[in-house]
């Protein structure tokens, strides 16, 4: 028997959340835009579903074709490409869902934050589920020492892109999502603040 580990890798707990309330299932065609090493990708790939991801770091993506190969050896290769989320070559409408780790706040300003939603949005289906979770101001309004535009210093001493609530619920309008659940956030002693995003992309 597999233990959870095995099972699930390290998935973030809350796209974990999604597999239990079933908005991810099996059959959906599941793309991660910037996969990192795979980390939310085992139990995905153990079960059969179709994924694809991106990442711009070409060894991470090396690593999640590793794995790939070893849990779903049927999936090309060519799933997983060196790409910026920003300019993707999957085509459009292809994903069920579109999960969005803890990258859209790396981003350097508004034009590539811009970019990155809308290439992860492009590629989802009318209908689709868009996972993210990405640092915010949610909670801590008053404890980040802003660097220019949306770039803050965070109290953990890290620089992120950091989004607020008025500005998720106007992307959201501007795309045509509606919130899946209610905005969730997380304040991590002080240091820094997570919000977990998830929408559905209406249909045409």
């Amino acid at each position: 028997m597999l233990t959870l580990p095995e099972q699930f890798g390290q998935i973030d707990i809350y796209l974990f959340d999604q597999l239990l309330k079933g908005r991810i299932s099996p059959g959906m065609r599941i793309l991660d835009a910037g996969c990192g090493s795979g980390r939310n990708l085992v139990y995905l790939l153990r079960e059969g579903y179709e994924v694809r991801g991106v990442d711009s770091d070409a060894q991470a993506v090396e690593n999640v074709r590793a794995l790939a190969r070893k849990l779903a050896p049927a999936l090309p290769s060519s799933n997983f490409r060196t790409e910026a989320v920003e300019q993707m070559s999957f085509e459009d409408g292809w994903a069920d869902a579109v999960i969005s780790n803890t990258v859209l706040h790396l981003a350097g300003d508004d034009a590539q934050f811009e970019a990155m939603m809308r290439e992860s949005w492009r590629v989802l289906k009318p209908g689709g589920l868009f996972f993210c979770r990405l640092a915010s101001t949610i909670g801590m309004e008053n404890q980040f020492e802003r660097i220019r535009g949306r770039r803050f210093l965070s109290p953990d001493g890290a620089e992120r892109y950091l989004v607020d609530e008025a500005l998720l619920n106007s992307l959201a309008q501007r795309l045509g999502g509606e919130l899946a659940e209610p905005l969730k956030t997380t304040v991590v002693q002080n240091q820094r603040s997570m919000t977990t995003w998830v929408m559905r992309k209406k249909p045409l």
